[in-house]
């Protein structure tokens, strides 16, 4: 599964490319993976109005649910050139937990500071939710 995760982090890497983020300078890349194996990539996309800012996991997730996107969400890929293990925010987080498959299943897949793989679950990252289920 290493592998497939080394994958998931590349896309990531090639969507911060594309990040637009001239007020912090701060470019985000995301790649998430539904569990029928179809990946959708986001990036950050600021604006004047800081409090319009989208993050870009949101944004992928957005991506996938505007393409019909019915199942949930296996794994997300985040990067960021700027800063080793680049965590969600707490937004990031609860969109994560509305699309996931399960909050122990799916992975959150970061590089850490020898650019190495970290994998963590939602559970460990997002421990405490809004959820209607529970």
């Amino acid at each position: 599964m290493e592998k497939n995760y080394q994958e998931l982090l590349e896309e990531a890497k090639k969507a911060s490319k594309n990040s637009y983020s001239p007020y912090s300078t701060f470019p985000v890349g995301a790649c998430v993976l539904y569990e029928n194996g179809n990946k959708y990539l986001g990036c950050n996309v600021e604006n004047a109005s800081y409090g319009l800012a989208i993050c870009a996991e949101r944004n992928a997730i957005s991506s996938a649910i505007s393409n019909g996107e019915k199942s949930k969400i296996k794994a997300v890929a985040i990067y960021s050139p700027k800063q080793k293990r680049c965590m969600p925010c707490g937004a990031c987080r609860q969109w994560m937990s509305e699309f996931a498959l399960d909050k122990n299943e799916t992975k959150i897949i970061l590089e850490d500071e020898n650019d190495k793989i970290l994998v963590l679950s939602l559970e460990e990252i997002f421990p405490y939710r809004f959820t209607l289920e529970e």
